[in-house]
């Protein structure tokens, strides 16, 4: 079992930069894939980008490419998001997700478990 809980979010201008947490309870979080998605309002959940046991390789949708960035400490069972150049299209719930396993996967039903999501607002 693996509990979730996403903080950092807020309201930002574009332009700025925010970085997202996700901190995980559980001993074999090093165990895990984890996964960050988001979801604006009526529209469907999206994959923002994954990273792998390590830490050591991470992936990411192609329309994030460039300006967000995950990493993980296994030693605090932490995943981060960093967003730079912050757009208003870039407002939605941002979820992060772990998956069992070294496999990634930009499929939400894979992942196992979610956080409960933060909120970011990007204002023009």
């Amino acid at each position: 079992q693996v509990q979730l809980v996403e903080s950092g979010g807020g309201l930002v201008q574009a332009g700025d930069s925010l970085r997202l947490s996700c901190a995980a309870s559980g001993r074999t979080f090093s165990s895990y894939y984890m996964g960050w998605f988001r979801q604006a309002p009526g529209k469907e959940r999206e994959f923002v980008g994954g990273i792998n046991w390590s830490g050591g390789t991470a992936y990411y949708a192609d329309s994030m490419k460039g300006r967000f960035t995950i990493s993980r400490d296994n030693a605090k069972n932490t995943v981060y998001l960093q967003m730079n150049s912050l757009k208003p299209e870039d407002t939605a719930v941002y979820y992060c997700a772990a998956t069992f396993g070294n496999f990634r996967s930009a499929a939400a039903p894979v992942y196992d478990y979610w956080g409960q999501g933060t909120q970011v607002t990007v204002s023009s």
